[in-house]
């Protein structure tokens, strides 16, 4: 595969790292409900592996890969998105430098399903999740925002997480529109 622009080691640890710790504030949603099973949190491990310094290596390749099975097997959808979020934190190491849009999920969904799990925690109310979108952008260091930049914008998209998801990428790079959810 060819390289469309350069992304170095350093840069994926800061998506790597970014996306991790969104995914560490929602691993309790999913643990509740699965106790016994510790594939999101190896998937959160094997990132912290890499961000620490070492290589990425196959072990975050299959710690996402076992991490997005748990999703899949997740009784409610705040757990299925929190084991989601586990999984995209080891893969995120795996992110391409390739100039497609939808590398921007690697980047962006782990904080997007975070805004969502409070907005169904809440009840369901969009405004939750719209407010928890400039939470996140305040908790977003600029050299994440650098290497978003590399990558064009996403379209929205047909789920809840998708909206949010462009309206984070919208708002970091300080563009817009500004999506809302109109449930």
């Amino acid at each position: 595969m060819a390289a469309d622009f350069e992304l170095t080691d350093d840069d994926l640890r800061v998506v790597v790292r970014y996306a991790t710790g969104w995914a560490e504030e929602v691993l309790p949603v999913f643990e509740r409900v699965r106790p016994d099973d510790a594939r999101p949190r190896a998937a959160i491990e094997a990132a912290r592996q890499f961000t620490g310094g070492a290589r990425r290596s196959a072990l975050q390749r299959t710690a996402a890969f076992a991490a997005h099975r748990a999703a899949k097997t997740a009784p409610s959808e705040a757990a299925r998105l929190a084991a989601q979020a586990a999984g995209d934190a080891a893969a995120a190491a795996y992110l391409h430098p390739i100039a497609k849009a939808h590398q921007v999920g690697h980047i962006l969904r782990a904080p997007a399903n975070w805004a969502y799990i409070a907005e169904l925690e809440s009840g369901g109310d969009p405004a939750v999740g719209n407010a928890m979108t400039e939470t996140v952008c305040k908790r977003t260091p600029p050299e994440l925002v650098e290497v978003l930049s590399r990558y064009p914008q996403p379209s929205g998209g047909a789920s809840r997480v998708a909206v949010l998801m462009a309206d984070l990428d919208n708002r970091l790079r300080g563009t817009s529109p500004r999506f809302e959810w109109d449930a």
